[in-house]
């Protein structure tokens, strides 16, 4: 249950999991390999006890999905949809920009949305149609001809209604490590991508890792993740509410308070306590909690410190002075700031992205956006007079690393 925690030995234990699932994913990703479809058949029946007549869901499925859709949550979606969409608009950057750097030298950028790409939305356990929105809405803002989704069966109706809100060309009732293998390497039903976005168990982010010679990924997105640095002002409650709300996740999800304040500590250790025993999601939360705790800094610098260490999927900021310890923050997926910021807005409907990298991958990883959907080629355009500008420089530095045919090349057009 919620106990203190040894923050060296807390983050070692949550890479350790990806290496442990790595031998037997490798044999699923082999199996798709060699068998295609046959293997996605008979690995549903095997994981998820499912015999499927299809692997592809038709559209007359897709569309049948809104009956059985409270028309409420429906216009939720369209909703969340919309903030979704109009804050990634935000990041799009031009298609192209050119900017003269002196006389004959122009330099600038081409921007291009990738071709098709693969988003995984997970299942299971309960129906994620927020993460369909997330992992599909940017990718149509970037301006990708083609996005498809794989998700475990029984396919749920929400995330066939979300998925069809945001545009989504294609989807696949075909979930795990076997799934990405899928979209990946391709087999008949399935046609290969470019790259595959999308957070899953460990099965599938280790098959994410895997497969990063056939496909690009995003980063690595695992059980959700939750730190929460407070001090002496924070409300124990609000704070309870964030870790629960993560907790109830997945078993392997993982909590994190630090603070200032070993008071505070004590009044969350007792609401964590008080809020589970009541939950919906009891068990899932207790088992996730197993694993969670809470850490008693020195001072904020420490706290700090030790926030970094973790580099956690999201950060609450619950402080006397929020926007000061934000400028020290570096490593965090999204970072939720002062008491009202409840994680879950950032899940839904704020706008952000809740597709963030996961087991200290926030350290070296940014979270999901519209630059992940593109390729960004630099442009240069060079006369007569620009290249008389720099030739002299780039014929020195060629001869010198002995790349005469460089220098040659740059010669030749200025004898001409």
């Amino acid at each position: 249950m919620w106990q203190a925690l040894d923050i060296e030995t807390w983050i070692a234990g949550r890479r350790s999991n990806l290496d442990r699932v790595k031998g037997p994913v490798a044999e699923i990703i082999g199996r798709v390999r060699a068998e295609g479809d046959d293997a996605l058949f008979d690995l549903t029946k095997k994981f998820d006890g499912i015999d499927l007549e299809s692997i592809a869901v038709p559209d007359d499925e897709r569309e049948a999905a809104y009956d059985r859709v409270d028309a409420h949550l429906v216009e939720s979606l369209v909703e969340a949809e919309a903030r979704i969409n109009r804050f990634h608009e935000l990041q799009r950057g031009r298609d192209l920009w050119l900017q003269e750097m002196e006389p004959g030298i122009t330099l600038g950028v081409k921007t291009t949305p990738l071709s098709r790409v693969g988003a995984y939305v997970p299942g299971g356990r309960a129906a994620y149609p927020s993460t369909a929105l997330m992992c599909t809405v940017p990718a149509k803002v970037a301006g990708v001809a083609e996005v498809c989704c794989c998700t475990p069966p029984p396919t749920s109706p929400i995330t066939l209604v979300a998925l069809d809100i945001a545009g989504v060309d294609e989807v696949y009732r075909v979930g795990g490590a076997q799934a990405i293998a899928a979209m990946a390497i391709g087999t008949a039903t399935v046609p290969r991508v470019e790259k595959i976005v999308g957070p899953g168990n460990v099965y599938v982010t280790a098959a994410k890792m895997l497969l990063r010679e056939e496909a690009e990924i995003d980063f690595p997105a695992g059980p959700s993740e939750i730190a929460v640095l407070a001090d002496n002002t924070a409300n124990p409650t609000f704070i309870a509410a964030d870790i629960l709300a993560q907790a109830e996740h997945d078993p392997n999800a993982a909590c994190v308070l630090v603070t200032t304040d070993a008071t505070l500590a004590d009044a969350v250790t007792g609401e964590v306590k008080r809020m589970a025993e009541g939950a919906k999601r009891r068990e899932i939360i207790e088992e996730a909690l197993d694993h969670s705790g809470y850490i008693v800094a020195d001072d904020l610098d420490e706290a700090v410190e030790a926030v970094e260490g973790i580099a956690p999927e999201h950060l609450s900021v619950q402080v006397a002075d929020p926007l000061g310890i934000l400028n020290r923050i570096r490593s965090a997926g999204s970072i939720f700031v002062g008491p009202y910021a409840a994680v879950a807005c950032g899940d839904y409907a704020s706008g952000t992205n809740h597709v963030l990298p996961t087991a200290g991958y926030a350290r070296f990883y940014s979270g999901l956006d519209v630059n992940h959907f593109c390729r960004r080629s630099t442009v240069q355009v060079i006369t007569r007079e620009g290249l008389d500008a720099i030739g002299d420089v780039v014929e020195t530095i060629a001869d010198a690393e002995g790349l005469h045919a460089h220098a040659e090349s740059v010669r030749v057009r200025r004898r001409g």
